[in-house]
């Protein structure tokens, strides 16, 4: 059964159904993985959206900040922004079954000898550490009043981590560093506002991956979020967000032989 990992879509439903073409996607026997932000800024985040769900064991996916973003507009007094596009799921009926789904996905997966987050790993998490964080704010998402935790995520703090944070600090940056983060310190240190290539790094710090005391630096680590990316030759490092709402490209790995199939996207 071959496995492909797929970068943001966000919602370019068209784009995803052509890429799954050229890929020959059969439901009877392949595996789509995709790697977060599968709704927002693009046309179509409600077909999206049901389609990755309609495939039901053959289609999984950890949480993007844009995901996240719907859930807290949908569950909480959070109102979408000018640029979000996934109104035609909140007016959907089909709403509450498709927040559900949402809610019950993983900010972490590990698949074989993979590891598959939308943005990235701290440098000084090692592979438990990453994965006990991500179970810790997928149960938080199965509380009653969840819509009251998500929206306590919206902070920049805490920066950094430690085994000392309280939950909701804890939470926050685990959500900060795994659908987030671009560039930090050695230690873990985020910081927001730069987003250019990783050649761009504000002073003192690196794109997560490059430092050199990273704890996951032996597993292939896929991710997304960071469409700015150019020119990446890292070893087991598979940046797949390669702009589709912005007109470039959407890509797909095929987890085997780590073949690539892009298709164009329409600007």
């Amino acid at each position: 059964m071959p496995d492909y990992i797929i970068g943001d879509v966000q919602g370019c439903y068209e784009s995803l159904i052509e890429l799954l073409s050229k890929i020959q996607f059969s439901k009877d026997k392949d595996r789509l993985f995709f790697l977060g932000d599968v709704v927002n800024r693009g046309a179509d985040s409600l077909r999206t959206l049901r389609f990755i769900k309609s495939l039901d064991e053959n289609a999984e996916m950890v949480l993007g900040n844009h995901d996240f973003h719907l859930l807290a507009c949908a569950l909480s007094s959070k109102k979408p922004n000018i640029k979000d596009t996934f109104s035609d799921i909140l007016e959907s009926k089909y709403k509450h079954e498709l927040i559900d789904f949402l809610l019950s996905k993983p900010l972490i997966i590990n698949h074989n000898e993979a590891t598959l987050v939308h943005a990235g790993i701290p440098p000084n998490w090692d592979e438990n550490l990453a994965l006990s964080q991500s179970l810790k704010v997928q149960d938080n998402l199965q509380r009653s009043d969840v819509g009251e935790f998500i929206v306590e995520m919206y902070k920049n703090e805490p920066t950094t981590w430690n085994n000392n944070l309280n939950e909701t600090d804890d939470c926050r940056y685990t959500i900060n560093t795994l659908l987030r983060m671009r560039f930090c310190k050695d230690d873990g240190s985020l910081e927001f506002e730069h987003k250019a290539n990783y050649d761009k790094a504000p002073s003192n710090y690196k794109a997560w991956f490059l430092h050199n005391n990273r704890l996951l630096n032996r597993r292939d680590i896929f991710f997304g979020h960071w469409s700015t990316l150019r020119g990446v030759s890292v070893p087991h490092i598979y940046p797949l967000d390669h702009g589709c709402v912005w007109g470039e490209n959407l890509r797909a790995i095929r987890l085997t032989d780590k073949k690539i199939f892009s298709i164009d996207c329409p600007k």
